[in-house]
């Protein structure tokens, strides 16, 4: 057999051994069964590479001085070397048959004896192989999208093990019970405890003090009878629960507390950050619960879609048409107001129909012209054109909304200007204007055409009130509108007597405010009488420069730029004829940036198509389960249709 021990601890006995070795070697020529038993059992049971290394080396070597077929396998019912390791009486020693004449199948013939299978044995001298496994978390929180599946699948493996344990008659079935549920919620979250607080959880369980640096030393926590951590708290005399009087400790940083909260929010009816803080606190207590329950309230997609809090970048700079000295209406805004109600002739019997208002704006001085368009059809409109050419003269651009932005997409407005907006164009071509056009549903792209709409529509209001007039009644009224609007400062009046005349947009087109009241005829000729009039001239625009752009310096609002949109980011188009849960989804396909490097316009991909819009009508929907920094540093304080924590 071979030996335990190494060949130094040995010494001489090593070499004797192997020397008695080769001496049985001989002796045993005639009868080699012990040999070949041996043998067999080496080569058939064992590989010696999965020997320890000192018999390793003892295996090789008797492989190298015998021979395979020389070694046999012995039973130890009938190996008389077994009587001698293992010892016997001397008494039973001398009437042993064994012992003296040996095993009886040696003295009949070779062919005769005992064949039987080798047992399969473990020896002790074989290699043991260790393997260490490290594991970070006991239960992968990260997998579970949802609390309650996370509860009922633990549930079942706990079942699962309770039944391998139990017999068959007592093994559980069906759903689950609520003891069940409780048993699997209280298992997660000592698993929970064990990944947040595993110092204090050992701290505890031998009933010492916990580290004075840890942040639940203030709630003075301790572990309840089912190992779970609780807060002690001052309130131990109030009436309430015990649940509320020592919830259960939680931290915000764990997938548990995180899933609990998208929970009890859904459940709650999408409540808000507070009530969802003090729903949770009846049972439990989140380290840092307020900041999670406000991460919860802004990562729900209903939520967000409900609130509609659009992105706003930061007011653009002033294109150059508003503050560049140039003739008045050399850069035009057109808009559209209305419908007001027209009669054909005074009387009974008139015929009442639809008229719009039609506002042309300078962009540099202000200055208004309205017109009246008798119709929806690309004619009228050319016609008010050409009217409004022939009174100020002619335009070099015209700046207007697209046609979708005045009431809707269903909006007769719209799909006039929608349809005719290539005829418009091709006539404007024609006459040498260019026409620019603000994306879709972007009111504030024109600001100074909506506030001219609203300015004119406020004054008619105020005069017509239900009454129905004639077209020449209109006019008039259009016309008187006009010069009351023309007339208004340009610039904040003060209660010092000595100023000056306000300047206003009057003063670009006559000279002096339309509504101011009229100077005496000058009868004296002044042979300089042109330079007078270009020195006065002169005079406005100074003083247009001097007051006027010096007050458009500030932003009234979007005052800071804040987070924009890149590629590929999921938002939902507002459309203000839809309720906010049937908006339009889209993806960023192309981003537009201005000359000062922000972006105010994007391609959105849709259901319906690629669309272009300005990004104050998208809402920026949440990441799916996104890092939240703002949980990473916390104290111990306290369209189509889609759902929310879908995934």
């Amino acid at each position: 057999m071979p030996l335990r021990e190494s060949p130094e601890a040995l010494g001489d006995s090593y070499s004797l051994a192997k020397r008695c070795f080769l001496n049985l070697e001989r002796r045993f020529q005639k009868q080699p069964k012990l040999k070949e038993m041996y043998s067999d059992f080496i080569h058939e049971n064992t590989n010696p590479s999965n020997l320890k290394q000192f018999v390793y080396n003892r295996v090789n070597e008797i492989h190298e001085l015998t021979d395979k077929s020389t070694w046999h396998h012995i039973s130890t019912e009938i190996n008389p070397a077994d009587i001698a390791s293992r010892g016997v009486s001397p008494s039973k020693l001398q009437d042993l048959e064994l012992w003296w004449s040996g095993p009886p199948f040696l003295m009949k013939p070779k062919t005769e004896w005992p064949s039987a299978p080798i047992e399969n044995v473990e020896l002790p001298e074989l290699k043991v192989y260790s393997c260490c496994v490290s594991a970070e978390h006991s239960f992968e929180f990260d997998r579970f999208s949802k609390f309650q599946r996370m509860i009922r699948v633990v549930g079942y493996i706990l079942r699962f093990i309770h039944n391998c344990k139990t017999k068959k008659d007592s093994r559980l079935s069906g759903d689950l019970s609520n003891d069940e549920i409780d048993r699997s919620t209280q298992t997660l979250i000592k698993t929970c405890h064990q990944d947040s607080f595993p110092n204090e959880v050992q701290s505890l369980k031998n009933n010492k003090k916990i580290h004075h640096k840890s942040r639940i030393l203030s709630l003075n926590p301790y572990l309840d009878e089912h190992d779970l951590i609780r807060v002690g708290g001052r309130i131990q005399n109030s009436i309430c629960e015990y649940s509320k009087k020592h919830p259960i400790l939680l931290c915000v940083r764990h997938n548990f507390t995180k899933l609990l909260f998208q929970k009890e929010h859904v459940r709650h009816k999408h409540c808000g950050p507070e009530l969802l803080l003090s729903i949770i606190r009846d049972q439990y207590w989140p380290i840092g619960g307020r900041n999670l329950a406000r991460s919860t309230f802004r990562k729900c997609i209903v939520c967000v879609r409900m609130q509609s809090n659009l992105i706003q970048p930061m007011m653009g700079n002033l294109p150059p048409p508003r503050v560049t000295l140039t003739y008045p209406f050399l850069a035009t805004g057109v808009d559209f107001g209305g419908p007001f109600s027209i009669v054909d002739r005074k009387g009974r019997g008139c015929k009442i129909s639809k008229c719009w208002l039609s506002l042309f704006v300078c962009l540099s001085t202000k200055a208004l012209t309205l017109e009246v368009g008798s119709s929806l059809s690309t004619e009228a409109f050319l016609m008010c054109l050409r009217r409004f050419i022939s009174r100020r003269g002619k335009p070099h651009d015209i700046y207007c909304d697209n046609g979708t932005n005045f009431v809707g997409a269903n909006n007769e407005l719209g799909r006039m200007l929608q349809a005719s907006q290539s005829s418009v164009s091709a006539a404007a071509h024609d006459e040498g204007i260019k026409f620019h056009f603000s994306p879709a549903y972007s009111p504030h792209w024109r600001g100074l055409n909506e506030a001219g709409i609203r300015s004119a529509k406020l004054l008619m209001k105020r005069v017509i009130g239900n009454a129905n007039l004639t077209f020449e009644e209109l006019t008039t009224l259009f016309t008187q509108i006009e010069a009351i609007l023309n007339s208004r400062p340009l610039t904040p009046l003060t209660s010092d007597p000595s100023d000056v005349t306000p300047l206003t947009p009057g003063h670009f087109l006559i000279g002096r405010p339309l509504t101011a009241l009229p100077e005496p005829p000058i009868l004296t000729n002044y042979p300089n009488r042109y330079q007078k009039l270009e020195q006065l001239k002169r005079h406005f625009w100074d003083r247009f420069h001097r007051e006027y752009l010096s007050e458009l310096q500030q932003r009234t609002k979007w005052r800071e730029q804040r987070r924009t949109l890149k590629e590929g980011d999921l938002v939902v188009i507002k459309d203000d004829n839809l309720p906010p849960m049937r908006w339009r989804l889209g993806r960023v396909k192309k981003l537009y940036p201005g000359a000062d490097g922000i972006t105010r316009v994007a391609d959105f991909t849709t259901s319906r198509g690629v669309i272009q819009r300005a990004l104050g009508r998208v809402c920026l929907l949440p990441a799916i389960n996104p890092e939240d920094e703002s949980l990473g540093n916390q104290g111990s304080q306290g369209g189509e249709p889609v759902h929310a924590h879908g995934t």
